[in-house]
């Protein structure tokens, strides 16, 4: 054979094996909803797939334009194996998902939706979903800052084990997308100074309970006191990168998808409450989240607000 032909030949089968890898990690890394653009693949490689575009067609039409503003106005909604396997289900939860909770959750801006529900994520171990969530995050122009913040703002209240898990996924997904790391540094305190700004912090949301907590507390518990004003407000809240308010909010969502932690709910509910926020607005949140955290959580969430809202 002509060597040019033997190479022409191997070319070919490198760039088949590319276009291959190409595919598989496309759908990998594709959402729940196995979202995949045919026009940027081809119409053979969505025929490869098994993509059909009527797997779709279930989707009420303010259930797609959602889908297309979060994941890409460009984009062809063809989908993968979960449209395939599970299209009842997938048309059942898209349409609930991104109509029914949009349509109640309005004045939620797309940004502010996004990050919210990238907290939650992690307060529930979603990763899978939180890295495709991520994506859709830097594609609508939330800075990978304020995407690190609100991981490391969940670290108190989750613990490093859980929060661990996204930090790795995040810093994957910036090297796929080729952010560069480390990302510049938010710390505003010293750590001779934090747990005094840290106290202040805490001041500025809870007011004087603070400082009645803290004078009511046993002296067998006053280093968790001191932890709390040092590590969880010094070390965290005082950051850049992320407002003072919807810090508190971020809380608000970490508890709530936690489920079990009840006190601290209506703890964060009245400090969100100091801050600015109004009861209507800690319900679309909350509203917005229930496709993340099931009802159970959801509903004891309200009643947490009514408890807090109607007795102010």
């Amino acid at each position: 054979m002509d060597l040019n032909v033997k190479n022409k030949a191997k070319m070919h089968t490198k760039l088949e094996s590319k276009r291959r890898k190409f595919l598989k990690d496309s759908i990998l890394m594709a959402s729940a909803f196995g979202f995949l653009s045919v026009n940027s693949l081809g119409a053979s490689e969505a025929k490869e797939n098994n993509f059909k575009g009527d797997n779709m067609k279930n989707l009420t039409p303010k259930a797609e334009q959602n889908l297309k503003n979060i994941f890409g106005k460009n984009q062809s909604l063809a989908n993968s194996e979960l449209w395939q396997t599970d299209g009842e289900f997938m048309s059942n939860y898209a349409n609930f998902a991104f109509d029914e909770v949009f349509s109640q959750s309005s004045d939620l801006d797309l940004q502010e939706r996004i990050m919210l529900i990238l907290g939650s994520l992690i307060s529930v171990g979603g990763e899978a979903e939180y890295k495709i969530m991520l994506e859709a995050a830097l594609n609508n122009g939330i800075s990978p800052i304020a995407i690190k913040e609100i991981v490391y703002q969940a670290t108190p209240y989750i613990g490093i084990g859980k929060s661990m898990e996204f930090i790795l996924a995040t810093n994957e997904v910036f090297k796929a997308k080729n952010i560069s790391l480390p990302l510049a540094n938010q710390g505003k305190v010293k750590y001779e100074n934090r747990q005094e700004n840290g106290l202040e912090t805490q001041r500025s949301i809870f007011g004087s309970a603070i400082d009645k907590g803290n004078a009511s507390t046993p002296e067998e518990l006053k280093h968790i006191r001191s932890f709390l004003s040092a590590n969880c407000f010094g070390d965290y809240y005082t950051r850049g990168g992320l407002e003072l308010k919807f810090r508190e909010l971020l809380t608000f969502v970490f508890l709530i998808s936690l489920g079990g932690v009840e006190s601290q709910v209506k703890a964060h509910i009245q400090g969100n409450l100091n801050m600015g926020q109004s009861r209507k607005s800690l319900i679309s949140v909350v509203t917005a989240l229930i496709p993340y955290i099931g009802y159970p959580r959801s509903l004891n969430a309200l009643s947490a607000i009514d408890e807090l809202t109607f007795k102010n």
